[in-house]
């Protein structure tokens, strides 16, 4: 009887500096049919048919970025499939959720959730899951939207910035909260309070920021907290800007409210004190340094679950210089990795710290357990990042659609040389990319 020696694995990346779960340590991660299939000793690689040595160059997980707006259809000249998923895989991006607004129809029903993903189709060149929306009178959608996959439903309790999108009053919040306990699922919520919101009183960005008040955001997350509390519901504070929602969502958690929360690399990197153009308008405000430094602390202890980009794009042309009248969003999809490492090492963060924030958190929060982390039985999805390398930041060379970023000019720390998707090399002309459901 012969014996039969071991089929060699697909691919075998080697790295000194591995992040898995456990911390940063030497490895040889096999890869056999698109998932991570063993972990070994990096002077020991098995046999494979490829093998690629980082030798001291990081070896990441993929990371998953909850928070994206893609806009299309209907916006696409804002961003699209394509461009949206080259940036992000340009950035060690391997996983986004894509949000239910600015593209149209939003997606608020079935049909609309499945004209987005005909327009997804053959386009995307990292994985694409997709959030649902929560408005006045689709109550009756959320279950189904959830029964086809969608990881939760976003609702907003201020005006959105798109008529075709409103906000939900108290007693919405409250259905669509006890709606969605009803079959397990998931809120989440821009939590700014329209009753504390006042229009600027001129177009400066002092101006801008005095409108949008720490306690308007604590009021809505308190609101939400309250409800989320009565119903039962699992619920979810998007993008935070204002360290005065730390307190109220800590003592949530403590009570055994089924609270998360989430922040964005700009309000951990940039302040009010250095707004200079509209590029830095966003809803909530990016505050002052000492919020920012707040929100650090929150991110170190656990009451902020992760990092997320909420890359919302648009056109030049309405970044007007006017922050009483510019479209508010950041543009940083492809930066975040770069932008949260530059900040991590002068606060004496490490990598493992970095990907807790931007993989393992975002993917625990959708409940994606396959993705995120490098261990046996994950997808094989892998960043080489050389975390020494120094970058000036281009928008003219960065890959989403429209060349606006608060970032230009910037010199960061750590850069993307490679990232996989599923074991195979992401070409950036070749779309690779699946869809994502929470029925999986």
């Amino acid at each position: 009887m012969r014996d039969h020696a071991p089929q060699p694995y697909d691919l075998v990346v080697r790295s000194r500096r591995a992040v898995t779960p456990g911390g940063e340590r030497p490895l040889a991660v096999a890869v056999r049919d698109g998932r991570i299939a063993d972990l070994g000793p990096y002077d020991e690689p098995p046999p494979a048919r490829e093998t690629v040595d980082l030798g001291d160059l990081a070896l990441l997980p993929g990371l998953v970025d909850t928070h994206v707006h893609v806009n299309e259809p209907g916006r696409t000249h804002w961003e699209g499939f394509a461009s949206a998923t080259r940036a992000a895989a340009a950035g060690g991006v391997t996983s986004i959720v894509d949000m239910p607004l600015n593209s149209l129809p939003p997606t608020v029903s079935v049909p609309a959730l499945e004209i987005k993903r005909k327009a997804a189709e053959g386009q995307c060149h990292v994985d694409v899951g997709f959030w649902g929306g929560a408005i006045p009178g689709n109550l009756a959608d959320l279950g189904p939207l959830h029964e086809a996959g969608v990881f939760g439903v976003k609702c907003f309790l201020s005006p959105s910035g798109v008529d075709e999108f409103p906000a939900l009053d108290p007693a919405g919040l409250h259905d669509a909260l006890a709606e969605v306990a009803s079959f397990g699922g998931l809120l989440i919520a821009h939590a700014e309070d329209p009753g504390s919101l006042t229009e600027p009183l001129g177009p400066t960005y002092p101006e801008f920021l005095r409108s949008r008040t720490q306690d308007a955001e604590r009021r809505a997350v308190e609101q939400v907290i309250e409800l989320a509390a009565r119903t039962g519901a699992r619920a979810h504070i998007v993008h935070v800007s204002a360290a005065a929602c730390v307190e109220p969502l800590r003592r949530a958690q403590r009570d055994g409210v089924r609270i998360s929360a989430e922040t964005c690399p700009h309000y951990l990197t940039l302040a009010a004190e250095e707004v200079s153009g509209p590029a830095y308008k966003c809803c909530p405000p990016i505050r002052e340094a000492a919020n920012r430094d707040a929100l650090w602390q929150a991110l170190a202890d656990g009451v902020l679950m992760g990092v997320v980009s909420d890359h919302s794009p648009s056109t030049p042309d309405l970044k007007v210089p006017d922050f009483a009248r510019a479209w508010g969003g950041i543009s940083s999809l492809q930066l975040g990795l770069p932008v949260m490492w530059t900040a991590a090492l002068s606060r004496g963060y490490g990598l493992a710290d970095v990907v807790h924030w931007m993989a393992e958190g975002p993917a625990g929060l959708v409940g994606l357990p396959y993705k995120g982390a490098i261990r046996v039985g994950a997808d094989a999805d892998l960043v080489a990042f050389d975390p020494a390398a120094e970058f000036t930041v281009d928008v003219a060379k960065l890959r989403h659609r429209n060349p606006v970023s608060p970032y230009h000019g910037r010199t960061l720390t750590g850069v993307v040389r490679t990232t996989w998707l599923r074991g195979t090399p992401i070409d950036f002309t070749t779309p690779r990319g699946r869809f994502l459901s929470s029925q999986d």
